[in-house]
């Protein structure tokens, strides 16, 4: 077969990387062949292979490929990830184009504060779901991205979706970074998963809480497990099975009531995350007696406090429909330009007038 056939395959010398290479398949739609140097010899084919594709393609992508008998050795397919390498073996991959996605796209409105080939970064409004899911299958951000994005979302794990790297719950506002490609969400997946503790990943959320800390910052280092009702989370003995390592860190913005012993206090708190469990921060807060005002879940106790505040914010509060948290700040390191980006996003309309009653105690 002549290389400059336009059905040849594409042929990748063992040691270069093929960065160039799309996740969709080689730029003319012919195999990917590669050839395993001395190195290879006793290497995992799932594992060799992730390594010659590069960035665009994470190992269960991979493995994804290989069960389903897109990979060949030989020119034999295979289906064994765990299959081992020997130097001279001479492997062909014919990459599928991406799946259209189960959910389906719909016309929602969204609030982009950036946008390029590899991600979109949003500015999520209370009441929108993220995910579609039991109860949510329909006007998610997934379905509202899937509109959004079209034709530019090149695959994640061989779906045409958006890759979702991390949530907020349905009724917390703000930033949001969500992958368009699979080596843009391989990269951001492995920061959050890392809470940016050895790169350049940051995360702050303003929470209204009742009350003021006693010191103007602190730590809440307690883990987190699943509730006696086994659908909230709460505070659990580190030993349990089901305890997850977490971390809040938090530093009182400003205080509301301070000076007067007749109303309620309460305090404006940054948060940060070390780690990032499910309702970590709503959580954590109301694990030291500082509950997320209006939070339904984990303030319930506090829901009383609204009677000790003067009109018109004791029926402002009373009728707020949605714990008072916005996710502020994110930055993390773009994946394919390595630059560090940093998004903010102000309070929402509702949280701030909420904040502004406090402010007139």
């Amino acid at each position: 077969m002549s290389a400059h056939n336009e059905e040849a395959p594409i042929l990748i010398e063992d040691g270069l990387t093929g960065d160039g290479l799309m996740e969709g398949g080689s730029p003319d739609g012919a195999p990917i062949a590669l050839e395993a140097g001395p190195d290879a010899a006793g290497q995992r084919l799932d594992q060799w292979l992730a390594g010659k594709l590069g960035p665009d393609m994470s190992r269960s992508r991979v493995q994804m490929l290989i069960r389903q008998g897109a990979v060949k050795v030989g020119g034999q397919p295979v289906n064994e990830t765990k299959r081992k390498m020997a130097a001279g073996d001479r492997v062909s991959v014919d990459m599928p184009e991406p799946e259209p996605a189960e959910p389906q796209g719909e016309n929602i409105a969204l609030d982009v504060l950036y946008e390029d080939n590899e991600l979109i970064v949003i500015n999520k409004p209370p009441g929108l779901v993220v995910h579609p899911g039991a109860g949510n299958w329909t006007g998610t951000l997934v379905n509202a991205l899937i509109h959004h994005c079209g034709d530019s979302l090149s695959g994640i794990g061989g779906v045409r979706r958006p890759g979702i790297v991390h949530r907020l719950d349905k009724e917390t506002s703000g930033v949001m970074v969500v992958a368009k490609t699979d080596r843009a969400h391989k990269s951001l997946s492995e920061a959050f998963a890392d809470h940016g503790l050895t790169g350049d990943l940051k995360r702050a959320y303003l929470a209204l809480v009742w009350g003021i800390p006693t010191r103007p910052t602190g730590t809440v280092d307690e883990p987190l497990g699943r509730a006696a009702d086994r659908v909230r989370r709460a505070v659990v003995p580190e030993g349990r099975d089901d305890a997850r390592h977490a971390v809040t860190h938090f530093t009182v913005v400003e205080r509301f009531g301070e000076q007067q012993k007749e109303f309620a206090t309460a305090s404006l708190v940054e948060c940060r995350l070390e780690t990032g469990r499910t309702h970590q921060i709503r959580v954590h807060m109301a694990h030291i007696g500082h509950p997320v005002v209006g939070d339904p879940d984990y303030g319930q106790a506090f829901r009383t406090k609204a009677n000790r505040l003067p009109e018109p914010l004791k029926g402002r509060v009373k009728a707020f429909p949605r714990q008072a948290l916005h996710a502020r700040l994110l930055e993390f390191r773009h994946p394919t330009t390595h630059l560090t980006m940093r998004f903010e996003a102000p309070i929402t309309r509702d949280m701030e007038e909420l904040v502004d009653g406090f402010r007139k105690l």
